[in-house]
């Protein structure tokens, strides 16, 4: 048997290992594609959109990789992902992105508030492509003034620019909305980052701001997680920049986001009218939680296009701040679709200027008409464990011939300037409410149909308001209510159509008029639980 020197095999190893250490470090050098290597320059002197470009096709065609944004400023025109690549911005490297409307040509397969177009290309943009990021602790800015100014500038009957004869010529068999005045005016701004038909994208960590329009619009994508990412959009003058605009997508998670936006912080989509019909991807499992929200018309907002469905969504955990309204979701004739199973729970609202929450199918005005696939449904949709200092506290407003149906709110607490006003709607609960108003009822329903109130309580009671209003509402029950010290009158009821409303177990002790019935109602009050009623 032949013996080695114990050196020798010590040698043998250290050659072996350094030989592995340095196939690890050839790898990962390989997989990091810096722009400066491909003749980007990192002090904005020069349009590096073409070596952007070079470092994206390098890293795909090696199979993927990371391309590397060191700290510096970049200026550059529109970037497309391509599967397997991550954009790497580092703390301290800013991408400025090019005011010059020619550096999003040619235009490129596009989606445009709910209607699928030809147009400019977005900002950042991916199409048919997998395992996709857009990472790092850098900035990207979209420097969207001009294009606003562009926009808000136009009026009907000028010159068209080069640009919507382009846009013309490339979208004559659109399908078009209902109401198609912004398609036929032919210069639709891009998303920011718009990803249409991806699977598996990650936004995580940058900051985004002065969005052009919709500022981060997943299109047709499964499992897209947007994490950590903070986005500012002037609120006063940047007209449609909202924040994250997630449409027809499944399997959407988006949480700890700062997000103050000229337009809605977060909102789910899923096509316009015909259109979205006609597409009919619906969006489903979303997940926001941990996410604050200050300037924009709405914090998460379902709507209005919203004609391939939205359902199984959950919002937790989030503060509004400043926000015109907290949650709302919006339809109107025409739309179709079905948004369901919606969950919010845990949130806080303070500053909100409009109302808390919202759902409203008569978002625009038009007239009753039979159901068809044109009318749009609200149903099973449910709240909890909300706090609020709002305007108004609710808004239900459903349309006559489809009602809301299907509503709870469970553990609400609001200081409002006035309290829920509910119409056309169906199965609405009310479980431990408090809402203390600055002047009318808690509660205002109109027309509803199975209205459960249990525990109402308002420490602000008004001389010339009831706390509780109905009028025309069928099957009521009013039950486990105490009344404070100082109340004129907890119930009012009114209405030729006023049918089945009966009181259980609450204590009127502190009412001067527990219940006021109008001259036009003809059933009587059903009491059951000995409550006593003056």
């Amino acid at each position: 048997m032949k013996f080695y020197s114990p050196y020798l095999i010590i040698r043998i190893a250290a050659v072996f290992i350094i030989c592995c250490f340095a196939t690890v470090a050839n790898v990962n050098a390989q997989s990091y594609y810096n722009v400066l290597k491909y003749g980007a320059k990192n002090d904005s002197s020069k349009l590096a959109t073409l070596a952007i470009k070079k470092a994206i096709d390098a890293a795909s065609k090696a199979g993927g990789g990371t391309v590397y944004f060191p700290a510096g400023k970049y200026l550059t025109g529109a970037i497309h992902l391509k599967s397997n690549i991550t954009i790497f911005i580092d703390a301290g490297a800013e991408l400025h992105f090019s005011d010059n409307f020619d550096d999003y040509l040619p235009m490129v397969k596009s989606r445009y508030e709910g209607v699928d177009v030809t147009s400019f290309s977005p900002l950042f943009y991916a199409y048919e492509a997998d395992n996709i990021a857009i990472t790092g602790r850098g900035i990207i800015d979209g420097h969207g003034k001009k294009w606003w100014d562009f926009v808000e500038g136009y009026k009907e009957g000028q010159p068209r620019s080069k640009w919507q004869h382009q846009f013309d010529a490339l979208n004559k068999d659109i399908l078009m909305p209902d109401e198609p005045k912004q398609m036929k005016r032919g210069f639709l701004r891009p998303p920011f980052i718009q990803t249409m038909y991806c699977k598996n994208v990650l936004i995580e960590g940058i900051t985004i701001r002065n969005s052009p329009f919709w500022t981060v619009n997943p299109e047709f994508c499964d499992n897209v997680t947007v994490h950590a990412v903070t986005i500012n959009n002037p609120g006063s003058f940047a007209p449609n920049t909202d924040g994250i605009n997630p449409e027809s997508c499944k399997n959407v998670r988006i949480s700890d986001c700062h997000i103050s936006v000229g337009d809605d912080c977060i909102t789910i989509k899923s096509g316009k009218d015909a259109p979205g019909r006609k597409m009919a991807v619906p969006a489903e499992n979303y997940t926001i939680t941990n996410c604050t929200m200050l300037s924009g018309h709405g914090g998460v907002v379902i709507g209005s296009e919203m004609s391939g469905d939205v359902r199984k969504i959950t919002i937790s955990n989030c503060v509004f701040d400043g926000t015109d309204r907290g949650i709302r979701i919006k339809s109107a004739r025409g739309r179709g679709g079905i948004v369901e199973e919606i969950r919010v729970d845990n949130v806080i609202m303070k500053n909100i200027g409009k109302q808390a929450i919202v759902l409203d199918l008569q978002y625009a005005k038009s007239t009753v008409e039979p159901v068809s696939e044109r009318t749009p449904r609200f149903r099973n949709i449910h709240f909890s464990n909300i706090t609020g200092q709002v305007n108004q506290a609710g808004y239900l407003n459903g349309l006559e011939e489809m009602p809301i149906e299907n509503i709870s709110f469970n553990d609400i607490n609001m200081e409002a300037k006035t309290g829920f006003d509910i119409h056309n709607s169906n199965r609405i609960e009310f479980h431990n409410v408090q809402v203390n108003t600055e002047m009318g009822p808690s509660v205002k329903a109109e027309n509803v149909n199975i209205l459960t109130v249990n525990g109402l309580k308002s420490y602000t009671p008004h001389k010339n308001a009831a706390v509780i209003d109905l009028k025309n509402v069928t099957d009521a029950f009013i039950y486990n209510s105490f009344p404070v010290a100082g109340t004129e009158m907890y119930l009012k009821i009114s209405g030729e159509k006023i049918k089945n409303i009966t009181l259980g177990n609450n204590n009127f002790s502190n009412a001067k008029t527990p219940v006021l019935t109008e001259r036009e109602v003809t059933e009587v009050v059903r009491v059951i639980s000995g409550d006593s009623i003056k």
